[in-house]
């Protein structure tokens, strides 16, 4: 509101000092009021002297005494007189040092005047505060009252019991998302916890069946010392210790493959790999090499080495009269090792469930009873440790595995 009174007040001074550089005003006489908003004008000499005015500030001594310099020719000011205040701007007419001024102003309205419009204005801006921070405290907390919710019920969940699940707003923002990525990690951490203990369930019923039997031969030896075999004893007792001796190490090499210790890598020729492998069988079973040279992979050379035993030693336990090894290149970047057998396929609803630790399928695939049952877990693991995989394939007649990693 001052700015509009002193843009009111500057322009009736300039006005006037316009037509007094002119000589259309006359001094001594009444200034005509070009803007009747503003009614007190004078023109004062530079020594204080009224030289002329407005018929409102004929009887006024002068309105102010401060004079505007040549350099800053334009004042505005409020200047408080015995009766009331006014907004005043004050004109230099002319450069020259005997220049008059002219002062243009009007009375202070009363909102100013009173100071009651910054009270006004300040107050409402106080409730525009208030109001605002009301809104927002409102709407922060109707936004962040499903992730309490959530984090609530996400505090409930128990390590014993992880079937639970977070409530799931509907929608597609943000506090959605996280309550389905939430509840998908809550799945994921089931089935881990269901595999756990899946697992040491199974692990304990593989070791306790050698020790169960290890155990049962030395009572019957201890009770029936004459009529015990010590040779039949003796070997019996040591195929169990072998026995307990494959699982404990498999179950080791599992951990340390799911450890992530820091292991060196090397550049691995896998038809190089086979060859050294198959130089020390001496099995029944036949194996037959179609190994391509130059397949080059980056690994843990023994990790690779033991993915190579296990899944041979798989197929000449489950083979007819036939196991065949290939090496080769899949496009300029797979590397590719398959071992497959003549013996029975292996149903697709299996493929997958047979790399699970201790999974045996039924009785009329195996030809034999060997094995830890930890093999193809192992071999599995150590495809995923090196950015690979193992599949089960079809073949014509029997059953093939194939591992791609990553070549060089």
């Amino acid at each position: 509101m001052s700015a509009s009174v002193f843009r009111d007040t500057r322009d009736t001074a300039e006005r006037i000092a316009y037509e007094m550089r002119g000589g259309a005003l006359p001094m001594g006489a009444a200034i005509p009021v070009p803007n009747p908003s503003v009614d007190l004008i004078q023109v004062v000499s530079p020594n204080g002297q009224i030289l002329a005015s407005s018929d409102a500030a004929r009887n006024l001594p002068p309105l102010s005494d401060i004079q505007p310099t040549a350099e800053n020719r334009v004042i505005n000011m409020t200047n408080c007189l015995p009766t009331e205040c006014v907004h005043l701007t004050a004109v230099r007419v002319s450069m020259f040092a005997d220049s008059p001024i002219v002062y243009a102003g009007r009375s202070t309205p009363d909102l100013l005047a009173s100071r009651t419009l910054e009270v006004v204005v300040f107050a409402q801006v106080g409730v525009l505060i208030a109001l605002a921070s009301w809104a927002t405290w409102l709407v922060t907390g109707r936004a962040l009252r499903p992730v309490a919710t959530l984090r609530a019920e996400l505090d409930a969940v128990q390590v014993g019991d992880l079937s639970r699940r977070v409530s799931q707003p509907p929608g597609q923002d943000e506090v959605a998302q996280l309550a389905r990525s939430v509840n998908g990690t809550l799945a994921r951490l089931e089935r881990s916890a269901q595999q756990q203990r899946q697992f040491a369930s199974d692990a304990s019923h593989e070791l306790r069946t050698p020790i169960a039997g290890l155990r049962a031969q030395l009572e019957s030896a201890q009770l029936y010392p004459d009529d015990t075999d010590v040779e039949a004893l003796v070997e019996s007792a040591l195929r169990d210790t072998d026995r307990l001796e494959a699982i404990i190490t498999d179950l080791l090499l599992l951990a340390r493959i799911g450890s992530r210790v820091d292991v060196v890598r090397e550049r691995v020729d896998l038809a190089e790999l086979v060859r050294q492998e198959l130089a020390v069988r001496c099995d029944k079973v036949p194996v037959q090499g179609e190994l391509e040279g130059g397949v080059v992979v980056e690994g843990v050379r023994l990790q690779l080495a033991r993915v190579l035993t296990n899944l041979l030693d798989n197929a000449q336990r489950h083979a007819e009269h036939r196991v065949c090894v290939q090496v080769y290149e899949e496009g300029r970047d797979t590397a590719v090792l398959a071992v497959e057998n003549d013996g029975v396929e292996i149903a697709p609803e299996d493929r997958e469930r047979i790399f699970e630790r201790f999974t045996r399928l039924d009785a009329a695939r195996s030809r034999d009873a060997g094995g830890t049952g930890l093999g193809l877990a192992i071999a599995r693991d150590v495809a995923v440790a090196h950015r690979g995989r193992i599949t089960v394939e079809d073949c014509a007649g029997g059953a093939r595995f194939v591992l791609r990693l990553p070549a060089v």
